[in-house]
C-alpha cells in the first residue's frame, strides 16, 4: 500500500479488501428489489455466525456501533427495569451512560482496566439486588482489548432469571459465540469491524420473545427495534434511508468471511497477527498492558515510552508517514497507545509495522529503544 493508502492497525474503521471497496462503487435504489434481497441475505448470513436463526431476530439499524447500543437497552428494557452494567474500561462507562441518559434505572460494578469481572462478581450481585432486571457486560473491552468470561457469566445471569445484553462489537465476527448455548437478550455488533465492512450500520440480535414483548419500550422513533424489525419484516425494506453502501460492502465482505473459512479462520488469522505483534514489541522493549491470559487477539495495548522525548503526536505523525495508522490509549491512569490486530492485514503487515515504529521511536531518539 502507498503512504496515501495507510494500513489501518484501529479497533475501526478498519483495513478493508479491495473486493469490499469495490461493492461500494454501484448505488442502489433503497426500495430496490435486489437491495431488500441483499439486507434479508445480509440477515441470514449474520445470524449463521450465532447459531441463532431459531432463537433470535437480526435487525440492522443506521449509524455506528454506539446507536446499536443505544437501540437495544432502550428497545429491550421497559423504563421500569434496571440494568446492572459490568464496567472495566471506557466503552463500559459509556454503557452506563446510555443508561443514565435514557432514564433507565441502573447501578454500576466496574473493576480495574486489567481485571476482568468474573461470574462469582455477578453472583454475587443479583443475590444482593432482586430489583436488576438485566445485565449489561462489554464481551472484548475495546479502549484495553481485555476479554471478559462471556459465557460463565451468560449462565450466571440465566440462572437468576435475569436477562443479558453483550456489547460485542469488538468480538463478533471473530470469536465464538453460540446463541444455543449461550443465553442472552441481545448482542450488539456493527459492520466496521471483525466482519471487515466499513463503518455505518448496526446490528442487533434480539431474542423473539423479548422483542415481542418491547412495543412501546423505546425513547426514539428513529431507534425502535420493534418498529425497525416489524416494518422490515412486513415490508422487506428498511422504514428510514438505509446506507445502501455499507450494506453492500458488508454483504461483500461476507462473502469473503466465507470464502477464508468462517469464523474459525478469522480467529485464527488475528490470533496469528496478535502473537506477530506481541512478539515483535517485546523485541522492541514495549510492554503489552495485559496478561497474555485475559488479552483478546483484537487489539493489544502498550505502555508509552517513559522518555521525555515521547510525545503520542508526534509518534502517531511518523508512524503515519511510513504507512501505519495506531491509535491513542483510552486509560485514565497510565499513558499507552493501542496497536489493532483485525482488519484486511497479515501477520507480516504486523511485524513490518512494528519495524516502522522501531524506526520511528530511533528516530525520535527514545533511549528505551
Amino acid at each position: 500500500m502507498s503512504i496515501a493508502e495507510p494500513i489501518l492497525l484501529t479497533p475501526g474503521p478498519l483495513t478493508t479488501s479491495a473486493r469490499t471497496r469495490q461493492a461500494m462503487m454501484v448505488d442502489w435504489g433503497s426500495w430496490d428489489d435486489r437491495f431488500n434481497q441483499l439486507t434479508a441475505s445480509l440477515c441470514e448470513q449474520l445470524l449463521a455466525i450465532i447459531n441463532g436463526a431459531d432463537s433470535h431476530h437480526c435487525i440492522p439499524l443506521q449509524g455506528s456501533g454506539t446507536f446499536a447500543v443505544e437501540a437495544a437497552i432502550g428497545t429491550l428494557v421497559p423504563r421500569d427495569g434496571k440494568i446492572l452494567v459490568l464496567i472495566n474500561g471506557a466503552y463500559g462507562k459509556r454503557l452506563a451512560k446510555i443508561c443514565e441518559v435514557l432514564g433507565r434505572p441502573f447501578s454500576t460494578f466496574e473493576t480495574a482496566e486489567d481485571e476482568p469481572t468474573t461470574a462469582a462478581d455477578v453472583d454475587r450481585l443479583l443475590h444482593a439486588d432482586a430489583g436488576i432486571t438485566h445485565v449489561a457486560l462489554i464481551h472484548c473491552e475495546t479502549s484495553t482489548g481485555i476479554l471478559n468470561p462471556l459465557p460463565d457469566i451468560a449462565q450466571v445471569v440465566a440462572r437468576h432469571g435475569k436477562r443479558l445484553i453483550i456489547d460485542a462489537m469488538s468480538s463478533f465476527g471473530a470469536l465464538p459465540v453460540d446463541a444455543q448455548q449461550v443465553p442472552f437478550d441481545a448482542l450488539i455488533a456493527a459492520s466496521g469491524k471483525c466482519l471487515e465492512g466499513v463503518p455505518g450500520m448496526g446490528f442487533v440480535f434480539a431474542r423473539k420473545d423479548s422483542l415481542a414483548q418491547s412495543a412501546g419500550h423505546s425513547h426514539s422513533l428513529a431507534m425502535d427495534l420493534f418498529d425497525q424489525h416489524s416494518y422490515m419484516a412486513k415490508t422487506g425494506q428498511w422504514r428510514f434511508t438505509p446506507p445502501t453502501h455499507v450494506v453492500a460492502a458488508l454483504h461483500e465482505a461476507l462473502l469473503q468471511y466465507n470464502e477464508e473459512g468462517g469464523l474459525p479462520a478469522r480467529h485464527e488469522r488475528y490470533a496469528a497477527n496478535c502473537q506477530a505483534l506481541m512478539e515483535a514489541m517485546s523485541n522492541l522493549g514495549l510492554r503489552s498492558f495485559l496478561p497474555a491470559a485475559i488479552q483478546a487477539p483484537i487489539i493489544a495495548t502498550f505502555h508509552a515510552p517513559t522518555d521525555p522525548r515521547y510525545q503520542f503526536k508526534e509518534f502517531y505523525e511518523r508512524v503515519k508517514a511510513k504507512g501505519y495508522i495506531l491509535y491513542p490509549g483510552k486509560l485514565t491512569q497510565v499513558e499507552t497507545f493501542r496497536v489493532g490486530c483485525i482488519g484486511h492485514v497479515q501477520p507480516a503487515d504486523m511485524r513490518l509495522a512494528v519495524a516502522a515504529i522501531g524506526e520511528v521511536l530511533r528516530e525520535m531518539e527514545v533511549l528505551e529503544i
